[in-house]
């Protein structure tokens, strides 16, 4: 499915992407939420100042998606992120901020998010984020996907090949499934699924799942 269509499946479904904004900035939270009512498919369902109040909401309102500011007191983003994947797997968290620093934006996606984006983006490339984060797609800011793709090339291409599996698996990944979803896709247990995954990140010399992601898109493996 092009992400066209993902948008047009999104927008056509019964029910509105219920999201979740967190930032400590009164008028940011405004300003997003002011764009967000405009639009038909994305309903606000609660705002946060900080994190630990993000965790809070999420047990409350039960969002979809969960649009997160990374540098907030009390708890940050990226503890926020953690926190809420633990509990609730199935909400989609997407990064939303003015850093672009490697350690923050690897963080951010090891710790569960779906996309990462910056506060300079445009607006409908937040609905776009959402959209694809409620598609369980990864989205990332296209400086962020280039500073990414710069860490995870391999310079020696000379890598074991996967085989025919590995390689539904990495698309699979690729797309943000978990190990349970790969497994139940595939009609193989999580534990096949885990080991597909160690694999992959053995034969081409990776340190996590983002990395193994983002090298699918960077060798158009997806």
């Amino acid at each position: 499915m092009s992400s066209d269509e993902v948008e047009r499946s999104v927008q056509d479904a019964a029910e509105p992407i219920k999201v979740l904004i967190v930032d400590d900035h009164t008028v940011v939270r405004r300003g997003l939420r002011g764009f967000f009512d405009l639009l038909d498919d994305i309903e606000v369902v609660g705002e946060a100042e900080d994190g630990r109040r993000a965790v809070a909401l999420v047990d409350e309102v039960r969002p979809d998606v969960v649009l997160m500011d990374i540098v907030m007191p009390t708890m940050d983003g990226i503890a926020a992120i953690g926190e809420i994947k633990a509990r609730h797997p199935d909400v989609e968290i997407v990064a939303l901020t003015s850093f672009i620093e490697e350690d923050r934006v690897t963080a951010a996606l090891e710790a569960g998010a779906t996309g990462y984006l910056l506060k300079d983006a445009e607006a409908d490339d937040l609905a776009t984020a959402i959209r694809r984060a409620q598609a369980g797609e990864v989205h990332l800011d296209p400086q962020v996907a280039r500073l990414l793709a710069r860490r995870v090339r391999n310079p020696q291409p000379d890598h074991e090949p996967l085989t025919e599996r590995e390689r539904e698996v990495l698309r699979l990944v690729a797309k943000g499934h978990s190990n349970r979803e790969i497994g139940a896709l595939l009609d193989i247990t999580e534990r096949t699924a885990r080991t597909h995954v160690s694999n992959i990140l053995g034969k081409l010399a990776l340190a996590s799942r983002t990395q193994a992601a983002l090298w699918a898109i960077e060798h158009k493996a997806v």
